[in-house]
């Protein structure tokens, strides 16, 4: 089996990461791609020699992100390289040439201070790719040599190595489950709190961390290949300049261009009438420095700077200042779901259906935490959905907010769960336990009741693997209902079931149980209380709001629906699309040269977009630009940061990752979307007060550049000289001088 892994990955069929169809995995379809490719199925690695390995390696590459780097000595050069240093550059050296040394050291100066201060600006931008390196890590279990190395250099992992991947380990790179089943945490790539369950044939991606289980696997992507790759391969597009500095380009063009021109008709006039050569460049140097705007640039970031600080203090921290102009004009923002228009926190619902008498929400929630260790910190998602919910507290959670920070107020809502908690456990002790195993999918524990003597398990997991403990036909006829109806308002459901009685209970010789289903919890991660009526004020800001998530279809259904999200009037509202119609990137990470005119129509239509991979909203952000739309986009995972980069407003919401804080423009520290819609009204302030100041400017400097062009013309400069002989005072001087000059001149000389 390993010299057939060796034959095909060396051969030159290789499939590459556009060959497997990421959706297919998803949804838990086999490692399949089409008959062109070649490939079927990838074959299970039994571990490979350090021989094969090394020709592996030779044909991939190591198993790291790519990264191209410009020098920052030519990301400097080229900024000095720009039409407005150029005359400034030209100016310097005709001051040199005149010997005016003070006024081309002052042109240097001002040269370099533009430069500086825009190389600041522009490499704060460069470092996500690098944050997202920083996120991976570095070691493995590799079977190599027919030996287990637990502390392997994931960077020399190749397609076909055998690793093992256990509960804690990270996901060194793209690898397909062997045999069995684990829960994988994709949080730091997709956002959601939730593991996700793979099994056998499924992928496994870089990046993700094993949350449960412990399986074999066989690597199937590295490198750039593999869903981080292509990450930093989006990271690493150039979207080119932004607004203002197309704005500021734009009018310098102008201003250069109209400068030199009737500063050479100037030059050429003064030359040809026959005054000093000197004297005519001086001239002229000195209207084209007076008539272009050196310090515009510094003026207008200072300005954005005075806006960034007006609105770091509402939570929002601008790390590239074009940002704030770009947030001003933004007329069309991408918000990721989870986290931002939701509490990123499952949170038990009221509906809450029971298949026996005198049940209610209650028992079940107190059934679900016996069924969980109530007396210790949550261990995953459900523990902390069942261990930390409100509903132990009625009336007592939430606490309010005011005096308090975000991270007071939880742990004093925390401490007051757990000891109703602890109170509503009181009468019971934990005789056994059995976590979580991804093979029986469920929780179990065996109870005492302290009052009463009676010893019973009680159990929670999915609604499927419970009824499979209770034979009542009509009871699974209605679950299968309620969880069908559930599902189609994309809200999830956990079941628990208590045993009868167990009397004469041991551990070492437990009698047979016989498992009563108790009724199903409801739960979904809602919408941020302020989230709605934030929607709302964006759109009267003429500010739209797009969801973009992972979710299924049907959560991002209801969110919208929940949300009044989209075009509300419209005939399918809520259009949700899907991945399958969405745009991909080229075999080479390009961009389709069709976006707008393929997909402008889906894409501005849609009210939201569901089941999205990070290049479906890295071009639904590059389509929004492309229709016209000045796009902004939120979002906290790796999966985001392509997008947040691409975007002319990235927005990293609180708690993102590296690499989208990284990627993002504004890094917000308050949870919602309220903080972007208070950062759109200090911008417009802002831009208006940037407008005001170039309306000024290019007024004064037309001003002062026609003045001189036409008095040059209209008043000759050799009429004008000042005269050295006194004697010429009564013809140089108007009448009525006279007397007080030649007074002056007589005082002067005696």
């Amino acid at each position: 089996m390993t010299s057939d892994i060796t034959e095909r990955l060396l051969s030159d069929e290789t499939e590459t990461e556009d060959d497997i169809d990421e959706k297919n995995i998803e949804d838990g379809k086999d490692v399949e791609v089409d008959e062109e490719s070649g490939l079927l199925n990838f074959p299970k690695s039994s571990g490979l020699t350090s021989q094969q390995a090394a020709e592996l390696l030779q044909k991939f590459g190591p198993n790291q992100l790519p990264e191209k780097v410009k020098p920052k000595w030519l990301q400097f050069c080229e900024i000095l390289w720009q039409p407005l240093p150029l005359m400034i550059w030209a100016a310097a050296i005709v001051e040199l040439g005149i010997e005016d040394y003070v006024d081309a050291g002052i042109l240097f100066a001002i040269n370099f201070l533009n430069a500086s201060l825009s190389y600041y600006e522009t490499s704060k931008a460069g470092n996500a790719i690098a944050a997202l390196k920083k996120s991976l890590k570095p070691t493995a279990v590799c079977f190599r040599d027919g030996k287990w190395d637990d502390k392997f250099d994931a960077t020399r992992l190749v397609p076909g190595d055998l690793i093992q991947l256990g509960s804690g380990a990270a996901v060194p790179a793209d690898c397909m489950i062997n045999h069995g089943e684990v829960e994988v945490d994709e949080s730091a790539m997709t956002g959601e709190s939730l593991p996700v369950t793979l099994q056998e044939r499924q992928m496994a991606k870089m990046g993700g961390t094993i949350a449960r289980g412990e399986v074999e696997a066989t690597v199937v992507l590295t490198g750039p290949n593999t869903f981080f790759g292509k990450t930093a391969s989006m990271l690493s597009n150039d979207k080119g300049k932004n607004n203002m500095q197309k704005m500021l380009e734009k009018i310098m063009i102008i201003l250069v261009v109209l400068s030199m021109t009737l500063c050479s008709i100037s030059l050429i006039y003064l030359l040809a009438d026959g005054y000093d050569i000197v004297d005519s460049f001086s001239f002229a140097v000195v209207v084209l420095v007076a008539s272009i705007p050196m310090a515009i640039e510094i003026v207008v970031l200072t300005t954005l700077a005075a806006g960034a600080r007006e609105m770091s203090k509402f939570g929002a921290i601008v790390s590239r200042l074009s940002a704030v102009e770009d947030l001003a004009g933004m007329n069309m923002l991408c918000s990721d779901k989870t986290g931002t228009l939701t509490k990123n926190k499952m949170l038990i619902q009221e509906m809450a259906p029971t298949f026996e008498p005198n049940i209610g929400q209650r028992d079940l929630l107190l059934f679900a935490a016996l069924a969980a260790k109530w007396d210790a910190p949550p261990k995953d998602a459900l523990d902390t959905l069942i261990l930390r919910c409100p509903l132990w507290a009625p009336g007592q959670v939430p606490v309010s907010a005011e005096g308090r920070t975000q991270l007071e107020k939880e742990n004093m809502e925390n401490d007051i769960i757990f000891r109703e908690l602890q109170k509503a456990t009181a009468d019971y002790e934990r005789l056994d336990f059995m976590p979580f195993d991804p093979i029986c999918k469920r929780t179990e524990s065996t109870i005492l009741v302290k009052s009463s003597g009676k010893i019973f398990k009680v159990t929670k997991g999915a609604p499927h693997v419970i009824l499979g403990l209770d034979p009542d036909e009509h009871k699974a006829h209605a679950v299968h209902e309620s969880v069908e109806h559930f599902g189609n308002d994309g809200v999830r459901c956990l079941a628990i079931a208590v045993s009868e009685p167990l009397p004469g209970w041991t551990k070492e010789n437990p009698p047979p149980t016989a498992w009563h289903l108790q009724g199903l919890l409801s739960f979904l991660d809602p919408p941020r209380d302020d989230t709605k009526s934030t929607i709302k004020r964006a759109q009267d800001f003429g500010v739209p709001v797009r969801m973009i998530t992972g979710d299924h279809i049907l959560i991002a259904k209801k969110t919208c629906k929940d949300l009044d999200m989209g075009q509300l009037d419209g005939e399918n509202w809520p259009n949700i699309q899907g991945a399958t119609a969405l745009p991909r990137l080229g075999p080479n990470g390009e961009i389709p040269p069709n976006l707008k005119s393929d997909y402008g129509s889906v894409i501005q239509s849609a009210d939201g977009f569901a089941q999205v991979y990070p290049e479906h909203k890295f071009l639904i952000v590059e389509c929004f630009r492309e229709l016209g739309f000045k796009t902004g986009m939120t979002g906290d995972g790796v999966n985001d940061a392509p997008a947040l980069k691409q975007a002319d407003v990235g927005i990293a919401v609180s708690g993102a990752t590296d690499a989208a804080r990284a990627a993002s423009a504004i890094v917000l520290t308050k949870e919602g979307l309220s903080t972007i819609v208070d950062g759109i009204v200090i911008a417009r302030m802002i831009f208006r007060r940037m407008k005001s100041f170039l309306t000024y400017r290019i007024a004064a400097t037309l001003q002062l550049l026609f003045f001189f062009f036409i008095a040059l013309f209209a008043f000759p400069p050799d009429q004008f000289l000042p005269n050295p002989e006194p004697d010429n005072l009564d013809s140089t001087w108007p009448s009525y001088f006279f007397p007080s000059c030649v007074n002056a001149y007589d005082n002067y000389c005696s």
